[in-house]
């Protein structure tokens, strides 16, 4: 019975390092950078991922202290902290952030963006729907962006700056 339940004496150190732990990593994400998990990219992502794991092998763990948990949890937040102010310092950006991916341009559907982007075309149409498009004749520019939301101009008009840089460097990538 022992293995299924395990000694009933650890359970409140269970919980007290869970808790514990879970009141460092919040208060830790409230110092940090203020991001919705929508505008997650790839380096926030892991840091979340392996944050939970943290959170979970150390709580679970009879080895394993609080304290060597919330250094490695600090540690993580840290270098997330370190990599966000860097990204708008040196040209990391590049590196860390994928550029957008054109998946329309003048009503046709670019294969190339839409495989690196890793969508299908039922992909595509299922976002062309849900911002009100129609028939793809509609589309004058369709991106998708870095942290997956989508940018849409209609065609019949002049896209801004804004979208013919973006285009633009969607071009000249191929």
């Amino acid at each position: 019975m022992t293995q299924l339940i395990g000694p009933a004496g650890q359970l409140g150190w269970v919980a007290a390092k869970a808790a514990l732990l879970f009141l460092l990593a919040v208060t830790g994400f409230r110092l940090g950078e203020r991001r919705t998990f929508a505008q997650l990219n790839a380096f926030d992502f892991a840091v979340a991922v392996a944050l939970g794991a943290i959170i979970g092998r150390t709580s679970t763990s009879s080895t394993t202290s609080f304290l060597a948990g919330a250094v490695a949890l600090l540690t993580l937040l840290l270098a997330h902290r370190a990599v966000t102010v860097l990204r708008r310092r040196l040209p990391i950006a590049r590196v860390i952030d994928q550029p957008p991916n054109l998946l329309v341009l003048d009503g046709e559907l670019r294969t190339a963006g839409l495989a690196r982007a890793g969508l299908t075309v039922g992909d595509v149409y299922a976002l062309l729907r849900q911002h009100g498009v129609e028939d793809l004749r509609e589309v004058g520019v369709m991106l998708y962006e870095s942290r997956g939301g989508v940018s849409l101009h209609r065609a019949g008009t002049e896209p801004g700056p804004l979208m013919r840089d973006a285009l633009a460097a969607c071009l000249t990538r191929g």
